[in-house]
């Protein structure tokens, strides 16, 4: 900086500029100051406005204030409401997009089954996002690592596979909390969950608005499924009809009897849980031969009635049908078949 002051003394010395024959004073350097800034590091204040500070990541998309933010799926639960589900397997963010704009309750983000992985976990979570759609991320083991960085990502509710026994529950609840309450690893200030360290309400909060899902499918689990809904922290019990089935022995015969008793049992065991002292809430799958209009009738709170690649899959599988039989059909096509179509593609 001096010397910069002192190459723009000399210049100004040098350069005698007259006006109307009268000399214009020059401005030495020795009489312009320069004083340094150094700013503090308290005196420094984050650029963020505080209406925001509170948010939810939800919250803080353009089109939701925090007036109209939707219920979470603990308070609808708590209110009685019975919600209706689908799996997300394909990792599809268009399909993803898709079914959130079909109104279902809730998505589950299935990394158990699924090909995708924590990185493709948050696309999903960002396409459903758009239509408040609340999601729960399934993990593909019940272990504090999976739990850590799914937690991370935000989503409202964590599904654990393979819980057996009350102490794999607590172990689970641990996984979601920060010590003293748990073992969670904790990167608060600057994760997704709590809008990246802008919700400073997240640690406040967080506990209240996770919902936590044991899944009991072996017949281990369902021999202690009261113990386990019994478990601080354990908000539902999701029922696993599939390994059920093979945990019995009937892997290729999931609607055996004895399969259908035993689900029966656990089913009882949870929904005489008294929900307002710690009980859990009942969730399961739809099969073929136990749709989702049968599981609500029966009490389930939480009903999964669809799986995005199914679905996908029996609507391509149904469309060759059709068009493979139409060609051995005895009318012939004519261009009358189209007027049902024709506002649908006209111009």
């Amino acid at each position: 900086m001096a010397s910069l002051a002192n190459t723009t003394a000399g210049a100004v010395a040098g350069a005698r500029k007259i006006s109307n024959g009268k000399r214009i004073p020059i401005i030495s350097s020795k009489s312009l100051s320069f004083p340094s800034f150094r700013p503090s590091i308290s005196s420094l204040k984050p650029l963020i406005p505080t209406k925001f500070s509170s948010l939810s990541p939800l919250q803080c998309s353009p089109s939701t204030s925090p007036s109209t933010s939707p219920p979470s799926l603990k308070s609808r639960l708590r209110n009685g409401e019975t919600l209706y589900g689908i799996f997300l397997l394909s990792f599809s963010p268009t399909l993803a997009e898709i079914v959130a704009f079909s109104g279902y309750d809730f998505v589950v983000i299935d990394m158990e089954h699924g090909p995708g992985g924590i990185h493709e976990s948050l696309q999903m979570l960002r396409a459903v996002a758009t239509t408040n759609t609340p999601a729960i991320i399934r993990l593909p083991e019940s272990s504090a690592v999976w739990a850590k960085k799914a937690l991370d990502l935000g989503p409202q509710g964590i599904m654990f596979p393979m819980i057996d026994s009350p102490k794999d529950a607590r172990k689970a609840v641990s996984y979601c909390r920060f010590p003293p309450n748990g073992i969670r690893g904790s990167a608060h200030t600057v994760v997704r969950a709590s809008n990246y360290g802008i919700n400073e309400g997240y640690l406040s909060n967080y506990k209240e608005d996770l919902l936590i899902m044991c899944q009991v499918e072996t017949v281990d689990g369902v021999k202690k499924v009261e113990e386990i809904a019994a478990v601080e922290g354990v908000d539902c019990i999701q029922m696993g009809p599939l390994d059920l089935s093979a945990s019995l022995g009937y892997l290729w015969d999931p609607g055996h009897k004895k399969v259908r008793e035993m689900l029966r049992t656990a089913e009882r065991e949870v929904l005489k849980s008294d929900r307002k002292d710690g009980g859990a809430f009942l969730a399961g799958f739809a099969m073929p031969h136990d749709p989702p209009e049968a599981l609500g009738k029966r009490g389930y709170h939480m009903v999964s009635g669809a799986v995005d690649v199914g679905l996908f899959r029996n609507a391509a599988v149904e469309d060759v049908r059709k068009f493979k039989i139409s060609l051995n059909a005895d009318s012939d096509y004519s261009d009358d078949d189209k007027d049902s179509d024709e506002k649908y593609w006209s111009e």
